[in-house]
């Protein structure tokens, strides 16, 4: 029978969850979910001069936000350092760790002499044949890598990578006042959470291989190990801030469906035939580790607009109005206790989201629906508001009072009507009344938007527009 899959993602919370980061989950979610196995989630918190609560609340809140759900966890390394010890301490009894007594002082000396010499910066091992090596416990403890041969990381994206055994260090597990160290900690919590594929970035690959000897003294299986390559911005330099936004959470405040934003972490380096727009059942289905790319990824706003334009004209319009309140709160069009008809709003949103790349632009576009008082393009006002098309608009105030039922179909038969009167195309009068009660020159279909903005509020804003060009003449 073969063995339930095992992985987990790790991040370490000394910022918010940024854009790698998610990827790095959502490689992890996608391929527990198409084998059935579980998806953990583990806060690497050992650092505890960067680590802070806020940052871990923000990590669980991005993982909940892009629907990332964990079937473990979150577990915290703080809370395992009696088992980091306990480790530890079995690999110095089994003379696989021993104690080393140096000072700080003397290994920073001894650095220096072997740069200034040119030899590779390692720890000399004096310690490993001291005749306390294994009887302290004093000073830290360093785990014994093997001095010969070779180390195979068997990679499921890039093939097996070879690392030359006398490359390696006995590098600190546990430092002189019990901490302990992270490739150490990695190793203990995948062999006591019974791992079976480490997914990550290529960033850890350098670290892989000494995992590899630590997994190998436990007499653990060595996972396999997926490393996926990083995420570049457009001047091919590792994304930062500098490239725009990283954090997940800042893409939710900017007004971008999570749907968009998990379709477009799996298409940074994934791919699946020319498939470009995905949902995500359907990456759980496709993915494979066989179509990752073993060249890092540029990361490309334009594309995630693009993709999050998709997902807004594909999502309901109910959902749309649930999810867009907040953004209507925040550019204060409408307070906090204030309650909006869902299925008034839903109706504005259908007329809407086809022309907006995201929850901002849509609440932006849902403005002039939902203002008391609106403002005029003042170019769009020269030219539609005045003496010209004063007539019209009197005409269309007058007509829409007497419209049954007040519905598109019976508004656009009033226009007409109105068109035939003063013999001009319907533009003529259909531009002006919608610069009348949107205040610009483009919007939806004219009659779905005096139908949506109701009898009343069409009327009172032709009235307002009508005294406007009247206070002109």
């Amino acid at each position: 029978m073969a063995e339930t899959v095992r992985v987990r993602f790790a991040p370490s919370p000394t910022g918010h969850l940024h854009i790698g980061g998610a990827r790095t989950a959502l490689f992890n979610y996608l391929f527990a979910r198409q084998n059935g196995g579980s998806f953990i989630l583990r806060i690497e918190d050992t650092d505890r001069t960067r680590s802070t609560e806020e940052y871990i609340d923000s990590i669980l809140e991005g993982m909940r936000w892009l629907r990332l759900d964990w079937d473990e966890g979150p577990y915290r390394q703080t809370d395992r350092f009696d088992l980091y010890r306990r480790y530890a301490q079995r690999l110095v009894e089994e003379k696989k760790a021993y104690y080393c007594t140096c000072s700080p002082e003397e290994l920073e000396r001894r650095r220096q002499e072997a740069l200034a010499a040119g030899r590779p910066v390692r720890y000399d091992r004096r310690c490993r044949n001291s005749q306390t090596a294994f009887t302290g416990p004093s000073g830290a403890i360093r785990f014994m890598m093997p001095e010969e041969g070779q180390v195979g990381v068997p990679d499921l994206i890039r093939g097996e990578i070879v690392f030359d055994n006398a490359q390696l260090d006995d590098l600190i597990i546990l430092r002189s006042d019990g901490t302990p160290t992270y490739n150490f900690t990695v190793v203990v919590d995948d062999v006591d959470m019974r791992i079976t594929h480490v997914i990550r970035g290529d960033d850890h690959l350098n670290n892989t291989p000494k995992q590899i000897h630590i997994y190998r003294a436990f007499g653990y299986t060595v996972p396999a190990f997926a490393h996926v390559p990083m995420i570049l911005g457009a001047d091919k330099t590792r994304l930062s801030k500098r490239h725009g936004a990283t954090s997940v959470i800042a893409y939710r405040d900017m007004g971008y469906l999570p749907e968009a934003l998990v379709n477009y972490l799996a298409r940074l380096g994934w791919s699946h035939g020319d498939q470009e727009i995905f949902s995500l059942d359907e990456l759980v289905r496709y993915f494979s580790f066989a179509h990752i790319g073993k060249s890092a990824a540029v990361f490309n706003p334009e594309k995630l607009l693009w993709l999050n334009g998709q997902h807004m004209m594909k999502s309901s319009p109910g959902k749309l109005a649930e999810l867009v309140i907040p953004f209507l709160k925040k550019m204060s069009l409408i307070d906090d206790g204030e309650e909006l008809d869902r299925s008034w709003l839903a109706r504005a949103v259908s007329t809407l989201q086809e022309r907006a790349k995201t929850l901002t632009e849509l609440a932006q576009s849902l403005s002039f629906y939902i203002a008391d008082r609106i403002e005029y393009n003042v170019k769009a006002k020269e030219k539609f508001l005045n003496e010209r098309t004063f007539g019209y608009l009197i005409d269309v105030r007058d007509t829409l009072a007497k419209v049954e039922p007040f519905a598109a179909a019976e508004i656009e038969k009033a226009f007409h009507a109105i068109s035939e009167k003063h013999q001009v195309k319907l533009g003529a009068i259909a531009q002006p009344v919608r610069v009348a009660v949107t205040g610009k020159t483009e919007s939806p279909g004219i009659f779905e938007v005096l139908e949506i903005l109701g009898r009343a509020k069409a009327i009172e804003r032709l009235g307002r527009a009508i005294e406007d060009i009247q206070a002109r003449s």
